[in-house]
């Protein structure tokens, strides 16, 4: 078993999911993106969903914009986790995007091209509902149901800071620098002393790319 498995998730962590689905419920209804206010709660009642609304527009999103291939990351995650990784933290993916029935082999295609382009390291991937029973040292989690189970179970969580989960008590991160200290600390306390790069001396998100120019 690794020394430290941290369970990351996607959706308001790592991917900036409430910008890119707003844009095409905007679309979608013809509104403008300023009707659509980002401080949203988890049911986006701010944005007048009723009841069945979020399914069929998330399902339009996913399927016909292809929404989880170019979604925008959020700042600072692939430089955080390739340290963490090169730090022996075993990055686990764990996310609910399997929530719609159907459409599954784009979800899956369209998240795994995502973390490739995207420079996201990983050593494997869950798609799941219950985060709650996945086996991992700590998680970085942004849904409060998510957060709840979690903790209910025993399990460590970081909340990634967002509109809809002020209410949670911390650990609370507010972006990805904070979200790496926070799992040194674990790390240190976990399995002893965490090597870590000087200041500017880390390989980069880009390591992969340079190494295939160099072999090729």
């Amino acid at each position: 078993m690794p020394a430290f498995v941290l369970a990351v998730d996607l959706d308001g962590v790592c991917a900036q999911h409430t910008e890119a689905f707003r844009r095409i419920v905007a679309q979608e209804r013809r509104v403008s993106e300023d009707e659509l206010p980002l401080l949203r709660s988890w049911s986006f009642a701010e944005w007048g969903f009723g009841e069945g609304d979020f399914e069929a527009l998330h399902r339009v999103a996913v399927q016909d914009y292809r929404m989880f291939r170019d979604i925008e990351p959020i700042e600072g995650c692939s430089e955080a986790l390739w340290r963490l990784s090169d730090a022996g933290a075993w990055i686990r993916i764990v996310t609910h995007r399997l929530y719609t029935s159907w459409g599954h082999r784009v979800t899956v295609s369209d998240t795994v091209e995502w973390l490739d382009r995207q420079r996201i390291p990983y050593r494997d991937i869950c798609f799941l509902a219950d985060k709650s029973v996945v086996n991992a040292d700590a998680h970085i989690e942004d849904a409060p149901h998510n957060i709840e189970a979690i903790r209910a179970a025993g399990g460590h969580v970081i909340t990634f800071d967002q509109p809809y989960n002020t209410h949670l008590d911390g650990p609370r991160a507010h972006d990805w620098n904070e979200v790496e200290e926070m799992i040194v600390e674990l790390m240190a306390a976990h399995v002893g002393a965490v090597a870590r790069p000087l200041p500017g001396m880390d390989a980069g998100s880009d390591r992969l790319d340079l190494r295939t120019r160099d072999t090729s």
